[in-house]
């Protein structure tokens, strides 16, 4: 039983890690068009608004304020093309700090 969930584990690792894998290993063999690549650097932006959004109502039921100040620092830190994790975590900075105060 446990060698059965443990190649079961194994076995769902590979799957998702090799299509990860691939892309990887031939992307620099690639050449893309100019605004196919403005488009690939333009996913992680559009990735995080499509997480962060849901999120920004959900915070606080009592102050939706909160959630709203915090969607609009990343927002505005996205907008200045900062990485996506200084976003995130700018958004959680602000969202602590006003739920403190």
């Amino acid at each position: 039983m446990r060698s059965e969930i443990l190649v079961l584990i194994i076995g769902m690792g590979l799957v998702t890690f090799i299509p990860r894998l691939l892309p990887s290993l031939f992307i620099e063999k690639m050449r893309f068009p100019a605004r196919f690549e403005k488009f690939l650097r333009l996913i992680p932006y559009t990735a995080m608004a499509a997480l962060v959004f849901p999120s920004v109502f959900a915070v606080d039921s009592a102050n939706i304020w909160i959630g709203i100040a915090g969607g609009a620092a990343a927002a505005l830190l996205a907008w200045l093309r900062l990485p996506v994790m200084v976003s995130v975590i700018a958004a959680i900075a602000v969202d602590m700090l006003i739920y403190i105060l």
